[in-house]
């Protein structure tokens, strides 16, 4: 069996794919106004960061993907939150 490289965190990949496409869908329909949209794109941010500090010794570990899937989780929580709440885009 061929294994992934250590680095490679595909799961968190495909979850924040689809976290920009909810922020995205949400400004689009006036869900998230434009100051959310700023917020939840800076938790993505923060999330990238992450990631990449997790990856910088050419390893990522159980313990720090298990801190990522939390963020990530987090987040995701965090953009629901803010897209159904009363606040819409004007």
């Amino acid at each position: 069996f061929a294994q992934a490289p250590k680095t490679e965190t595909p799961r968190l990949d495909k979850r924040e794919a689809n976290m920009e496409k909810r922020i995205e869908h949400g400004k689009a329909s006036g869900a998230l106004n434009e100051k959310e949209a700023a917020r939840m794109e800076k938790r993505m941010d923060q999330l990238d960061k992450a990631e990449e500090r997790a990856k910088a010794d050419g390893v990522v570990t159980k313990k720090e993907r298990v801190r990522l899937e939390k963020k990530a989780d987090r987040t995701s929580k965090a953009i629901y939150r803010e897209k159904h709440d009363k606040q819409t885009a004007q």
